[in-house]
């Protein structure tokens, strides 16, 4: 479904590209239709509170606090492995490999397809180039280095899901786009061909190549430029192959869609859960750590199977929480609940059937919580040779 393309007015050629468009036509009478459209907009299922009331101020201070600003960064140059020809051609051993390229960016090679979640290779996850927050690692590999995927999934249509400059450097790759209703708009203004995007709401299905894509419920919101209402759904995404699943949560707070997601589609072989960005200030729409792991269980059908890999953290200053904080958490609470996590360097690829042992690498670069970094031993460390620091 897709709607007229905007035109230029004198006013429009102020806004930003990067802002997007708003759904017309088709496109907005096929959204108006969905059952998450209610009163003008879309809606999660239970009442959510983007901020918590009263919480402007006191975050304004957290935020401005001068030890809190120096745990939010590393405090050296975080590593990145840089993928070898091997790891973009030879296909995964057991048909899943996961490579999580920082923030919410991860290629999924499942059963012969490669399925590249929330792309975002900019230098700033906002419309301009000159403001907004800052990544803090390069990204493991340059678009026009990767191997051509074949479908990129949006979870929604935030600046650090959705990038315009990265959308554009994928569209000449031929690449089918999977996106929650609505979002279409954005692509096609950015020059995607319509045919080649297809838009879904919550338990809708799509195939591509032998994959089944699924828009599932998260429980977030959307927001780009200076649009109004929601006028674009949010969702987590279910990919399906022969021999396969896995789960991609977007952003989304904790809620009970995660059990419902897992029996009706689950148990996955990984799930990547965000466990990041997380704050007091907004418990309804970020998880955090140990709700991303009880998450992860749900959708199991509590049993600690598959393999967790924790995302939306480490590559974008977004929350008042210690850089470091999201993975350790995750780490410790995984632990705790029997659950298998994976915590590999941004671009390090790794198989879900046979997971690396967990080196806490941000330790290196973090500064150390009040009370030390706990005692446990890793078992294994990488090689001087992976670490790779910025360009």
């Amino acid at each position: 479904m897709t709607g007229s393309r905007p035109r230029r007015t004198r006013l429009s050629a102020l806004r930003p590209a990067a802002f997007g468009a708003v759904p017309t036509g088709e496109r907005l009478a096929r959204l108006r239709r969905s059952p998450q459209f209610v009163d003008g907009q879309f809606r999660n299922p239970v009442e959510t509170r983007q901020l918590l009331h009263g919480s402007a101020l006191p975050m304004a201070r957290t935020q401005l606090s001068r030890e809190g600003r120096l745990r939010r960064a590393p405090v050296g140059r975080i590593p990145v492995y840089r993928p070898t020809a091997a790891d973009g051609t030879e296909p995964p051993a057991s048909g899943l490999r996961l490579t999580w390229m920082g923030h919410s960016s991860v290629l999924a090679e499942i059963d012969g397809q490669r399925v590249l979640f929330d792309p975002v290779w900019s230098e700033r996850c906002s419309p301009f180039t000159w403001a907004g927050p800052k990544r803090m690692h390069p990204v493991p590999i340059g678009l026009d280095e990767l191997e051509p995927v074949d479908v990129v999934v949006i979870s929604h249509d935030h600046y650090d899901h959705l990038d315009m400059p990265t959308v554009q450097g994928l569209t000449g790759t031929g690449a089918a786009f999977v996106v929650p209703l609505g979002v279409g708009a954005d692509l096609e203004f950015w020059g995607v061909p319509a045919e080649r995007i297809t838009e879904l709401d919550w338990h809708e299905s799509a195939r591509v190549g032998g994959l089944t894509l699924t828009a599932t419920p998260a429980q977030h919101f959307c927001g780009r430029g200076l649009r109004g209402p929601q006028h674009t759904l949010w969702a987590s995404w279910v990919v399906a192959g022969p021999d396969h699943r896995i789960f991609h949560s977007g952003d989304t707070g904790y809620f009970s869609g995660f059990a419902e997601i897992g029996a009706a589609y689950g148990p996955f072989d990984a799930t990547m859960i965000q466990i990041g960005a997380y704050s007091d200030f907004w418990p309804d729409i970020h998880m955090d750590p140990e709700q991303g792991v009880q998450s992860h269980l749900d959708l199991q059908g509590q049993e600690p199977g598959g393999v967790l890999l924790p995302i939306h953290w480490g590559t974008f200053n977004l929350a008042p929480h210690p850089w470091a904080e999201p993975a350790e958490w995750t780490l410790a609470a995984a632990r705790k609940a029997g659950v298998t996590s994976a915590h590999p360097r941004p671009g390090e690829p790794f198989e879900p059937a046979d997971p690396p042992a967990v080196y806490p690498w941000w330790r290196a670069i973090a500064v150390p919580p009040v009370h030390g970094w706990p005692t446990w031993t890793p078992a294994v460390s990488p090689t001087d040779v992976d670490l790779v620091a910025d360009r």
